[in-house]
């Protein structure tokens, strides 16, 4: 049994997405639905496995669907929802924990990073989080997901749940092995204070990260004041070896110019890092200003926004539900 190429993904609402969401994920969403079927979600349901304030919540969600639209998702080619609207993710992730396993759970190493050191804190929905990022890929029947390199392996959670269900319930091929699309030209985008740490919303100076509503001024002085190395910028890759702040710098410069990293080091070699990090900072501010603008310009037509995840919700319910009656018939719920 062949099934139609489809693309999921989905992004947590958890407030200002930065250049790391930006070039690890939205510009690879936008090329995507040129060519693919693709239906993406803000996924509200996982991101309240650690409490939210409700009120930041509901403008996080819309903030992030804003964000879809500012960096060129049509939600005329692309289906646009928040998860929490189709109650079917909810409904399939249980019959999915049924499935699952406990010793696949606790090999999920995000679980250990995210829960810390007390566990014992930790909530259910964060242990089990990885069987309801599985119901939402597997909810669509999607052949491809586009995942980051610390995501992979919570996809290769649900291809075994797949497997597990076809084999359970006798129904060879009923749920597709979807594969990941890992885009093998980006370097993950890393904390601009320390090269070690990927760029994340969660850690604590602001200076870590380029924000996608960041102003010029603001993006300039991030890059300016970004952790680099004191030597000239070499001709050879090897030369960057434990130097992961300055291999960072012109990994995002790479990317922002359309080049590979030995074209950039070939371009930059002999020079200071002060004049990489002018000429990147300039790029960021005309790459990112115009999509800081646009979100600010979505967020304050809010009934635009709501219209928008409502019509993609009535798309997405359409095929959640049709899916949902044909598994609930496979399990032998009534």
């Amino acid at each position: 049994m062949s099934h139609k190429k489809l693309v999921f993904s989905g992004v947590q609402p958890t407030g200002n997405l930065h250049l790391g969401n930006f070039l690890g994920a939205l510009k690879n969403f936008v090329s995507l639905q040129k060519n693919m079927d693709c239906i993406y979600c803000v996924v509200d349901l996982h991101a309240i496995t650690v409490f939210q304030d409700p009120k930041e919540l509901k403008k996080n969600v819309l903030e992030t669907t804003a964000s879809f639209l500012a960096t060129g998702l049509d939600p005329q080619k692309s289906i646009i929802f928040n998860q929490s609207s189709v109650s079917a993710h909810s409904e399939l992730a249980w019959i999915l924990n049924c499935v699952s396993k406990i010793g696949w759970l606790n090999r999920m190493t995000q679980f250990k990073d995210k829960a810390g050191s007390d566990k014992e804190k930790a909530s259910v929905g964060l242990y089990i989080y990885p069987n309801l990022m599985a119901a939402d890929i597997l909810l669509y029947k999607a052949t491809h997901v586009p995942v980051g390199a610390d995501q992979k392996q919570h996809l290769e959670l649900s291809r075994d749940i797949a497997q597990k269900f076809n084999n359970d319930f006798n129904c060879k091929d009923f749920f597709p092995l979807p594969e990941p699309l890992i885009s093998k030209n980006i370097p993950r985008v890393m904390s601009l204070r320390d090269g070690k740490k990927k760029m994340s919303k969660s850690e604590a100076s602001d200076y870590s990260r380029i924000n996608l509503k960041d102003n010029a001024d603001e993006i300039i002085q991030k890059i300016k004041k970004a952790k680099s190395d004191s030597d000239v910028i070499p001709d050879n890759l090897k030369s960057l070896e434990g130097k992961p702040e300055a291999l960072n710098l012109l990994n995002i410069y790479s990317e922002i110019s359309k080049k590979n990293i030995v074209e950039s080091l070939k371009e930059m070699s002999g020079k200071e890092y002060s004049f990489l990090k002018k000429k990147l900072g300039e790029m960021l501010v005309s790459e990112i200003c115009p999509v800081g603008k646009e979100i600010d310009k979505l967020m304050n037509d809010e009934t635009h926004l709501l219209k928008i995840l409502e019509k993609g919700t009535e798309k997405a319910r359409l095929i959640a539900e049709e899916n949902l009656k044909n598994i609930r018939e496979k399990v032998g719920l009534i």
